[in-house]
Order: structure tokens, then sequence, then C-alpha cells
């Protein structure tokens, strides 16, 4: 855009001192020209708009004046959209009009039109305009600052490496020095605290054969972030474990650490966690970072998503003063939120409560915590010997995952502790025969536990772009609904808008199936049922299934049927 600014200077707009001073700064800050003739002052935006479309025989745009439709911002990705600054305006036949800053750009242009099929027609919009419509309607993010360090790190002639053999020397010096560059500073940055600003559970950090990637886990669901150079594989891996202070020169093992940080976000000081967990794959090692962020942690029970009754029942076992509690279900599905839930919801200056955790995710307040270390001899079935010379009335065991946990945590029941564990199983009569398979005798299994609790994560409808959706009939009788609810029923799906990044989904809730274990299903347990029969008699005793607790939800226009039948079973 130098170019430009020898026109300017021709047609009287801003002197040769002015564009010698906007070049300096474009030489040190990067980014377009006009940016930075605007940025000091020398030009206003309008201006070069104005002498732009003149120049070129291009018309101007002001986009604050004009909404484009949802389905024309759709044909040009985001990613796209922020490498070339533009926005597509509107879409006539085979012809698209995309507004861009500099309109001479035909390498962005001829790039779209390859990508979408459509013939281009530009039109000229200010930078700032531009930008402001790229963060609203494709979302804010830290795409110019991360844009600026890709560009720091770039080298064409290295993007292609071939993958090190395992024999091969490392010089671990020159990676710790590597790790702590600036821009790889900056980038490994930009990943952790973008995560907050996206709302993400998970970060993944992948390395493959030719390519190497980082993805978040939004609302259950993992996408695609950004790519960065192969050739920084070693650099980051290295940055991420001298911040969870593991061991750099370790490649082979797998190592597990936790990063705290502090960051300002929304105009705050936020203090966040990280539970890192590096793997060794065969193309480098894989790094998942575990976003522990107190802000999210939900402990009003009454907003997790129980139904009245699911939650009564739940209540009532938690308020038990020995028995043993159980809530199951998949990694990932909330177990941890609904346990620090309930523990919070008894904590009181009368009860020692205490927990065995791998790892302890939050901590809170008047609750004795305790990490497991497994190298050390410090597991489950050990940490709950200990406790019981402590003292407790309330013990929470992170996992029952052996026998010998199981075996301590049913004694520690049926001794006058209220116990609560989780357990792996797909739903709450299962869980029955699942401690029976560790070896469990039927009749410790009937008298120690009270409550079992199988749950599940689905995403919510976003509220911002909330719209009534009709389905077939036959299709909702299918999945459960009766006859005569389905005439009156009211389902509703996400748009999809700029506050859920086009997804129509923003935030989950749960799904939970509450089995309490009465005196019928004790006889059960006894008798040696199978998880079928205690399933009947529990749904007989009006226990809500998964899927009926699904079924409500979408009832309640909180979430959609593709959710419900993609984590429930009929």
């Amino acid at each position: 855009m130098s170019r430009i600014g020898e026109l300017l200077v021709k047609a009287g707009k801003i002197t040769q001192e002015q564009l010698q001073d906007a070049l300096t700064a474009q030489q040190k800050e990067g980014g377009r020209l006009g940016t930075h003739l605007v940025k000091l002052g020398f030009i206003e935006d309008e201006e070069l708009v104005e002498f732009l479309s003149q120049r070129y025989g291009v018309p101007a745009i002001n986009l604050s004046e004009v909404e484009v439709d949802e389905g024309i911002i759709k044909v040009i990705p985001p990613d796209v959209a922020r490498k070339y600054t533009i926005i597509p305006v509107s879409k006539a036949g085979a012809k698209l009009t995309i507004a861009m800053v500099d309109p001479t750009n035909v390498f962005a242009m001829d790039d779209i039109k390859f990508m979408t099929g459509y013939n281009v027609e530009p039109v000229v919009a200010s930078d700032s305009s531009l930008r402001k419509a790229i963060d609203d309607y494709y979302g804010s993010t830290h795409s110019i600052e991360l844009k600026k360090v890709m560009e720091d790190l770039a080298d064409p002639d290295e993007a292609d490496l071939e993958v090190l053999d395992d024999e091969e020397e490392l010089d671990l010096e020159n990676i710790q020095a590597q790790s702590e560059e600036a821009p790889v500073v900056r980038l490994v940055n930009i990943i952790l605290t973008d995560a907050i600003k996206r709302a993400a559970s998970d970060i993944h950090i992948e390395p493959y054969e030719k390519e190497y990637r980082v993805r978040y886990r939004i609302d259950g669901i993992l996408y695609e972030v950004m790519r960065p150079p192969l050739k920084l594989r070693e650099a980051i891996t290295s940055r991420v474990k001298i911040m969870a202070r593991l061991d750099i020169a370790e490649k082979r093992l797998p190592q597990d650490g936790r990063i705290k940080i502090k960051t300002r976000f929304a105009g705050r000081v936020k203090d966040l966690d990280y539970r890192v967990s590096v793997l060794p794959t065969i193309f480098g090692e894989k790094v998942v970072l575990r976003l522990l962020d107190k802000d999210n942690l939900m402990l009003d029970m009454t907003k997790l998503g129980f139904e009245t009754e699911s939650l009564r029942n739940f209540e009532q076992a938690i308020f038990r003063p020995y028995g043993m509690v159980l809530v199951t279900g998949p990694t990932g599905s909330g177990k941890t939120q609904t346990l620090y839930s309930a523990i919070s919801r008894i904590n009181s200056p009368e009860t020692n409560i205490m927990t065995a955790e791998d790892p302890v995710e939050f901590n809170l307040v008047g609750i004795n915590q305790v990490q497991m270390k497994e190298q050390i001899g410090l597991n489950f079935a050990a940490a709950l010997r200990s406790f019981l010379r402590q003292d407790p009335n309330i013990i929470l065991v992170g996992e029952v995952r052996d026998f010998e946990t199981a075996e301590v945590a049913i004694k520690a029941a049926l001794t006058g502790h209220l116990v609560l564990s989780t357990l792996h199983t797909n739903d709450a009569p299962s869980s029955i025969n699942r401690l029976m398979n560790m070896g469990i005798e039927p009749f410790l299994v009937a008298s120690s536990v009270h409550l079992i609790v199988a749950q599940r994560l689905v995403r919510r409808i976003c509220n911002n772009c909330k719209e009534p959706l009709e389905i077939p009939p036959q299709a909702l009788e299918n999945i459960g609904f009766a006859k005569e609810e389905i005439k009156t029923l009211k389902l509703f799906k996400g748009k999809g808008c700029e506050r859920c990044t086009g997804t129509g989904y923003r935030g989950r809730l749960g799904l939970f199936e509450v089995m309490a274990i009465d005196e019928e299903l004790r006889e059960l347990i006894l008798s040696g049922a199978s998880a079928a029969e205690l399933r009947d008699k529990a749904k007989e005793n009006g226990m809500i299934t998964l899927r009926l607790s699904g079924l409500q939800k979408i009832r309640d226009g909180a979430t959609t049927i593709e959710e419900v039948m993609r984590e429930t079973i009929a």
C-alpha cells in the first residue's frame, strides 16, 4: 500500500514527512499503511475511503449503516475474513460483493473467487469499520494479536519439517531458549487466555506428521481454532511444560502438572487454573489443558438441571447421617460439579468433611481436601483408611475404581459416615451390578447404598437466537412424547448468532436419573436381580430416566431433540 501513500502525497492529502513517519510505524508494528496514517492523525478514515473510491472507481460503503444477512456472512469463513480484513456484503446471482480496505488486493479477490465460486466485486470500507464488523458478525477474538504473532513466527522455507527420530539427540538448551522467545511466549499466552473468552473447558495442542493444530472444547464439542507452524512443536510444548513445572527433557513418558496464572479479563483480574496432561504420540507430545475456572463452578443445586422430584430425593439422601450416595456417568458429564454442589449444600461448622480427589479441581472453604499421589502409595483406599481415623462426618471419594476402595467406602457408609463417590457406568441401575462385579457382596450393597444419580450434559439453546421449530408428530412420538401433548408442544432451536458463534447453543445443563434405593429395590438387589429388572422396578416407583429428563428439558425449551438423542437411549 506504499503506492497509495505516494498517490496521497501527490493529491496533497498528506505530506512526504507524514508518509515517512507512517512507513516507519508500519515497519515497527506491521499492519496496513492506511491504518497507521489514520492512527497518527494524518488523514481521516472517511477521507481515505473516499480517496480510494475515486482513485480506483470502486464504490465506498459505510458498514455501520448496513446490516448483512447471516446467510451471506457464512459464505466466507471467519479466518479468511480476518486474514484479508474483508466482509461479504451482498450476493446477486454469481456475483459476490465484498467490503475491503484495499481494492487493489487481487490476491484476496482471487482467493475468495476460487474458494466460493463467485465472481468478486469489491467496495471500499474503512479499516476500523471492517474490523468492528468482523468482530460483530464473526465474534470477537485475539485474532489481530495472534496474526501478528504468527507473522513473527512464520518462515516459509521451514514450513515442512521431517519428523525427528527417537534416537536423535535433543539440544535441551536450544529448546528452552526457543520456548522463551517472545513470539512463542505470546502465542501460548493467547492460546490460554482466548480459551477463557470462548468459554472453553479444554485445550488440545496436537502434533501430526505434517501439521500442528490447536482445538478448544466448547460446550462439549471440539472446534479447531488455529494451526501454528509445525516447526514450533517443541518450543510450544516446552513453554507449556516450563509453566507447569514439568521436565522438558522427558519426552518418552506421560507427565501431569498444573499452571496457575493471573490475567485481566472483562475489566477485572482473574485467577486461572489449568490442569496439564502431556502424552507422547508418534509425531510428538500432545498437550491437553483442562481449564478450571472458579467462576464457572455452579454450587447451587437448584440450577444444575434436576427435576423437582429428583432434587428432593437427592437432597434427602445427602442429609442422611450415614450411607452411600453415588454419582455415575462418563468423563466430562459434570459428576464433580454435582458432588461439589452436594458437599457445599451440607457444609456447616458442625460437620467434618474430607475429600480424596485425583486431582483436586477446586479449593472449597471449610473442606479438608486431599490430593492422591499413586507414586508414593497414597491412593483412594489408603486415604479412606486414614480418613476414618480423622473423625469425619462426610467423606467424598473421587472414584470407586477397584474392590479395595469399594470395600473401605462401603464399610465407612455402614459405620455412621455419609460417603459420596462416583462410578463410570451408563445409568443408575447398572451401578449396582458394577459394585457386585468388583466383588462386593449383595447384602453389603443393599444395606449401604441409599441413592444413585446418573447424569449427562446437553447443550443449552442460545437465548439470543432462539426461534420456534416445527417437527413432524410421528418423529416426536418415536422419541417418547405422548400423542395428547404433541398437539400443544412447542419446540425451539438456535438460529445461530455472534454470541453462540453460529452454533445455536450456549452453555450446558444436566440430565439426571435419580434412583432412590427403597425396600422393594433392596429385596431385588439381595436376590441378584439384573440391571434391567432394577430399572423396571425403579421406573414403576416413579424414577425419571435420563431420556425422560431430556424430554422435560425439550418441553421447557432449554435444549433440542438432537442433543437429547445424542446423550440418551429410550
